[in-house]
């Protein structure tokens, strides 16, 4: 969910960020995009369209297999973290989570919330803002609400992409400053609202940063701004 929202963000998030980008850029040298990522400002480009608080075409994200949903028609909870050591494994359920939500169910303010329990307690490794840019704004919520508009997500396959396997392949030990990973997913949407239960679908892709130290579950660090093949 990318609302056309801009993000301000102070000297601590340009920290973070750079941080991020940082350990992410040691062993994803040649990702397409990451420069975009650790120079972009305060605001988060979007990288779907705005999820649109209509009866006739809302348009936002979906629930996982891996953090399975309920079928069109029933309500969902809070998406909550999977306890793993598998950045891949990991990666599937974020995208998943942060392409679903529920207006019926909670606000905005709640799913933003337990977005945010999914990054790593390392502050200076978390982009809150990109994962914060991808939920709808408070007025935009209030609006799809109205609508009882939901959506839920389906994985289909998540990789490391190959500038990342050919990096960490090249120098092994790289990702030992931080042990963030990057993870590829792909899948698609399925969005529905009052008087259309089935709505409409949409295909989703999108690389994470994902922080899986040894003998810790593995963490959100971020959404890059831009896909890795």
């Amino acid at each position: 969910m990318s609302p056309r929202s801009t993000n301000p963000g102070g000297a601590s998030h340009v920290r973070r960020r750079a941080l991020l980008g940082t350990a992410v850029l040691v062993v994803l040298i040649t990702l397409a995009g990451l420069a975009a990522y650790l120079t972009r400002d305060g605001r988060t480009s979007p990288k779907a369209p705005a999820p649109q608080a209509s009866s006739a075409s809302p348009s936002s994200p979906t629930a996982s297999a891996s953090a399975s949903s309920p079928p069109h028609g029933s309500r969902s909870a809070l998406p909550v973290p999977p306890s793993t050591h598998d950045p891949v494994t990991f990666g599937k359920a974020a995208a998943a989570a942060l392409w679903s939500y529920d207006t019926r169910t909670y606000s905005q303010h709640e799913l933003m919330a337990a977005l945010r329990g999914w990054l790593t307690s390392e502050k200076k490794y978390a982009d809150t803002p990109s994962v914060d840019a991808l939920v709808p704004s408070r007025v935009l919520w209030k609006e799809m609400a109205a609508n009882g508009q939901f959506a839920t997500a389906k994985v289909n396959e998540a990789h490391f992409p190959d500038s990342f396997t050919q990096a960490l392949q090249a120098d092994p030990g790289a990702i030992t400053t931080a042990y963030v990973y990057a993870v590829t997913v792909s899948g698609k949407q399925s969005i529905a609202w009052n008087g259309s239960p089935h709505g409409g679908t949409e295909n989703r892709v999108t690389t994470l940063a994902v922080q899986c130290r040894p003998f810790h579950p593995c963490a959100l660090a971020g959404v890059l701004s831009a896909v890795a093949p």
